[in-house]
């Protein structure tokens, strides 16, 4: 983004604090912190990618690792833990904060508790109204060759950010399947029970797969306009464009015929394969089976079948134009979370990368073990080191502007 057009400080949303208590390996964590990326370096262990997690955790859902809330919890601490920031927007400062409580009669709850400028709120909904995050870890470095359940997880996380009525429409589908799934397993010949369901089912089936297919659509776009336009200039640039797709029998038919009419074949065939789902205990068909598919642009290669290397830039690149337009959209970059971001990446594109993190005027929160492959960024970050859950060295000389 040329200089001129970056977002000033008034326009942006980053966290200016972070408190940790009883976190993980944390007892207590406090950061001030002033709108820069932040680089976290340290030794396996160190808690830097715990870290990681507790940012991630104000945002819905259960956080980069996908965590029970109980598991979060400092090990021969009380059971309960807390995160908690204060949040910088162009409307002025918010304090979010969430953690596990106990309930009236002295359990701790099963799930967390969110407050917003000190006062409960229902449910973590409420934070993506704040602001958006979206992270990196190790464990997506294997998305391309993995299991399609993993690829639709991670697509449905990037449509969260898009779409705010996704997790409400995808909710109402898992809850309807889940159902269905509990009378085929107990063998139940109910109709009346069966034709609820089914019709739940293919209502919010449909509307969940017209979303993807739509958040598809614009992130496939968003990655052509980011990084296609270096190759037709004759330079491969940092990152390959890539060309993306869904793939499922749902999918398949709301892009030859209207919706209506794919939201009726849809039922028509979970009412005619209930005998081969009650074989299998679970429904076979929907688009809890659908695959998220993507493809080496310049190359013309399934990502599947790219080295490693290869697969690591395709994947950043996606992340990258994704930030980019949930900038475009809500007028403010998102958190960027990259955790061990230097593996399989050369030095030129973990370069690039830096500069997009700053060209896209994000805060981003980065790991490393060596705090020397972050060095580009001078004094645009903000450098801490890290030792079994505490500040060791904030590496001053790094951390002044």
């Amino acid at each position: 983004m040329p200089a001129e057009t970056a977002p000033t400080q008034s326009e942006r949303v980053w966290l200016s604090r972070l408190r940790l208590t009883d976190f993980r390996n944390y007892k207590h964590l406090a950061l001030e912190l002033d709108g820069r990326p932040v680089v976290l370096t340290g030794d396996n262990g160190a808690g830097k990618t715990n870290l990681l997690e507790a940012v991630s955790l104000l945002s819905p859902g259960r956080g980069l690792r996908g965590a029970p809330f109980a598991d979060l919890a400092r090990f021969d601490g009380s059971g309960l833990w807390a995160v908690s920031g204060r949040l910088q927007g162009p409307d002025g400062s918010t304090d979010i904060g969430t953690g596990r409580e106990l309930s009236p009669d002295g359990k701790a709850v099963s799930g967390r508790l969110v407050k917003i400028d000190g006062h409960p709120v229902r449910g973590p909904g409420k934070l993506a109204e704040l602001l958006q995050i979206v992270w990196l870890t190790p464990a997506l470095d294997g998305l391309f060759t993995g299991p399609a359940a993993e690829r639709r997880r991670f697509l449905d996380r990037l449509i969260t950010g898009l779409n705010p009525g996704f997790r409400r429409i995808s909710g109402q589908f898992e809850r309807a399947m889940r159902q269905r799934n509990r009378l085929l397993d107990s063998g139940s010949r109910d109709n009346r029970q069966f034709s609820g369901l089914e019709t739940l089912m293919a209502e919010s089936g449909a509307a969940l797969a017209a979303a993807r297919l739509e958040a598809v659509d614009q992130l496939a776009h968003a990655v052509l306009r980011k990084w296609s336009p270096a190759e037709e200039n004759g330079n491969p640039g940092p990152f390959p464009w890539s060309t993306l797709t869904l793939e499922g029998d749902l999918e398949h038919d709301l892009r030859i015929m209207p919706s209506t009419e794919a939201e009726d074949h849809y039922l028509r065939v979970l009412r005619d394969n209930r005998e081969r789902d009650r074989a299998a205990r679970r429904t076979l068909i929907g688009p809890h089976r659908s695959d998220f598919l993507a493809t080496h642009g310049p190359r013309n290669m399934p990502a599947g079948f790219c080295s490693t290397g290869e697969q690591k830039a395709l994947l950043v690149g996606l992340i990258l134009a994704h930030a980019e337009l949930l900038r475009d959209l809500h007028g403010t970059a998102p958190l960027i979370l990259l955790d061990e971001i230097s593996a399989h990446l050369d030095e030129p594109r973990r370069k690039a990368l830096f500069e997009e993190i700053i060209s896209l005027s994000s805060q981003a929160f980065m790991t490393g073990t060596d705090h020397h492959i972050f060095s580009s960024f001078g004094s645009n970050a903000q450098f801490y080191s890290l030792q079994e859950g505490a500040i060791v060295d904030p590496l001053q000389n790094q951390n002044q502007r």
